[in-house]
């Protein structure tokens, strides 16, 4: 007799392999973000940053997917370490705008082998970790549309 599909088994979740590689990958990026004194969230604020050179805050939440009250502290820290200048927009005040600081920039520098050594944690081919990549952006972007 063949087995009945059971939707709640945890084997039969989609969620639950996102939500523990998802763990699992910023725990491998701990040892790797140390040696730049940076945490996974300063370090892919700092991507965009490097990326980008100035946004604003509201930009930055949702490209990261981090609400204000993540971002506020994250960005004063980000700051005190003197790698980003927080202020006010010209244009309009209740705008702040980010911009990375020279020693910021000099970061980048430190934190360019961090992508190599995670792949090398991950172990997947080139064209696996596109295809991971692009089929994780249709969800999300499934996921947005759908709000």
């Amino acid at each position: 007799m063949a087995e009945r599909f059971d939707p709640l088994a945890l084997d039969n979740q989609l969620c639950f392999p996102l939500y523990a590689a998802a763990k699992e990958i910023v725990r491998r990026y701990g040892p790797f973000l140390e040696d730049i004194d940076l945490t996974y969230t300063q370090y892919i604020t700092m991507m965009v940053l490097w990326e980008e050179k100035t946004v604003s805050s509201k930009h930055l939440g949702r490209r990261l997917h981090l609400n204000s009250g993540t971002l506020t502290p994250l960005l004063k820290k980000l700051e005190a370490k003197g790698l980003i200048e927080r202020k006010r927009s010209a244009e309009d005040e209740r705008v702040l705008d980010l911009r990375i600081t020279p020693q910021g920039e000099a970061l980048r520098e430190r934190a360019l082998g961090v992508p190599a050594q995670m792949s090398s944690c991950i172990q997947l081919s080139p064209e696996e970790a596109v295809a991971l990549r692009n089929l994780l952006a249709k969800l999300m972007d499934n996921l947005e549309a759908s709000e």
